[in-house]
């Protein structure tokens, strides 16, 4: 029941038309990459997958849209015996992604394709949101390892499990979310709270009681009250006076508010002249890829991060969206198109695949071109050509190509096989190293290639032409 009520309302109509086998096509695209950036980084399908194995409208759902008096009967029980048929394919999750292209297309019986619209787009969106969020903040880290501790900062439990589950495919070192790192063999890290300090009659009793109990695994808080003139001494106090002559090693520290370029290299000094020079500074607040970079660029010592709200909690979004594309009729496939006087809401038509050309000798991802399902691409040289300023192509040759969608349902039936959160996790890593860094780059990245095939962008415009003119035929205004 994750459904908008205009998809119900919708099929009723198309029941009572008696269409609702009719074969329809969508496709899930985003307009814009999020936050400013160069690309974004796929993530949701394994709960799409989840979603589309258990739809199910159950007979107390019945029960309750009967209720409402907006539908009959007959449809009523058509739902109740509804089970998704049809196929879906999507490129898999940790890929990157970039606009307009379809990430994912269903093909479907009309009713079924628009009742899971809601769900496919939900799952996308944050899976997307989150596994992009991560892979920024890690790519502008580098080596220092990130830890995710946004489960607090989260939109409610089932958000904050799925968030540290994208993080860490993003590339996020592990999660400070217990639950999520027991459903998905994620390393679980942390540290301890101000409460625990102030709670106690001293810092240096608070930090003692924490080394007492948890001695191999103590990394102190220090920023409760003053962190160069209490916090850090305090947490060398301890090491000396209990983890070192009871063979414990002193772990680190963590800093979590003030100037942390500042902060970190005094700290820094302090560890090293007290002669805890492996013991480790980890630096938390609020942080994203732009403080990120800018304390590294300030010579901040960093041996690891917490990121938590700009992960899980992230005020940007992918805005993904579900278009009919195309539709059956007597065995043919009729290609659709939404047309806007704002260009960018004016989707691309049809049945389509995307693909992907990689340099043989570099390894780096050349571009991609959307075309129609049916078209053959060359395997030795191709010319593109952007959808929107025809003037811009560029011819590549010494490439190899890939088709980025794979099979996930046909016929209801999944037939692929979701790899583990590892799998995931490695598989991005491998995938975002083909990406030239100048795309990846935080402020003012270069745009990448996504163009359409010489056969579709003619058809878009063949398509946007006469759906123009048929309507203004009709004294009908095309509206956004």
């Amino acid at each position: 029941m994750m459904i908008d009520f205009y998809e119900l309302t919708m099929a009723q109509t198309y029941y009572d038309k008696h269409e609702q086998n009719k074969k329809v096509y969508f496709d899930i695209f985003f307009r814009e990459n999020p936050f400013n950036g160069g690309y974004a980084i796929m993530g949701g399908i394994d709960n799409i997958v989840d979603y589309i194995n258990n739809f199910k409208i159950e007979p107390k759902d019945i029960d309750y849209l009967r209720s409402l008096g907006c539908f009959k009967e007959e449809i009523l029980q058509y739902l109740s015996n509804l089970k998704f048929t049809g196929d879906i394919y999507a490129i898999p999750d940790g890929t990157p992604i970039f606009p307009n292209e379809p990430i994912l297309t269903v093909r479907a019986n009309v009713i079924e394709a628009q009742l899971i619209e809601t769900a496919l787009l939900a799952n996308f969106n944050h899976g997307t949101l989150v596994t992009t969020a991560a892979k920024r903040i890690t790519t502008a880290a580098g080596k220092i390892p990130v830890m995710e501790f946004g489960a607090r900062r989260a939109r409610g439990i089932d958000s904050a499990i799925e968030a540290s589950k994208y993080a860490y495919v993003g590339g996020c070192s592990g999660t400070s979310n217990v639950i999520a790192g027991m459903k998905n063999n994620i390393p679980i890290l942390g540290t301890m709270a101000h409460s625990m300090i102030c709670d106690a009659d001293s810092e240096y009793e608070a930090f003692l009681d924490y080394a007492k109990s948890n001695p191999n695994n103590c990394v102190f808080l220090v920023d409760t009250y003053d962190t160069l003139r209490s916090g850090v001494p305090n947490a060398i106090k301890v090491a000396n006076d209990y983890l070192i002559p009871n063979g414990y090693k002193f772990k680190g520290i963590r800093i979590d508010s003030g100037d942390l370029a500042y902060l970190s290299k005094e700290a820094r000094r302090m560890l090293d002249e007290a002669g805890f020079k492996d013991a480790t500074i980890c630096l938390s607040n609020g942080l994203d890829e732009t403080t990120i970079k800018s304390l590294i660029n300030q010579g901040a010592y960093i041996d690891s991060i917490g990121a938590g709200d700009n992960i899980a909690a992230s005020k940007e979004r992918v805005g993904g969206v579900y278009k009919l594309v195309a539709v059956e009729k007597n065995g043919e496939i009729i290609p659709k198109i939404k047309v806007s006087n704002d260009t960018i809401k004016t989707i691309n038509p049809g049945y389509k695949k995307v693909y992907r050309f990689y340099d043989k000798k570099t390894g780096f991802a050349l571009g991609d071109v959307i075309a129609l399902h049916d078209e053959e691409i060359p395997k030795n040289k191709y010319t593109l050509m952007s959808p929107t300023e025809e003037w811009k192509v560029t011819t590549i040759e010494n490439f190899d190509v890939k088709e980025l969608q794979v099979a996930i349902f046909k016929n209801g039936i999944q037939v692929y096989d979701v790899p583990s959160v590892n799998e995931r996790k490695n598989y991005c890593n491998e995938q975002f190293k083909t990406i030239y860094p100048e795309i990846k780059r935080i402020e003012n990245p270069h745009g990448y290639y996504v163009d359409l095939s010489e056969k579709l962008l003619k058809l878009k415009k063949e398509l946007i032409l006469s759906t123009k003119n048929q309507n203004l035929n009709n004294k009908q205004y095309i509206k956004k």
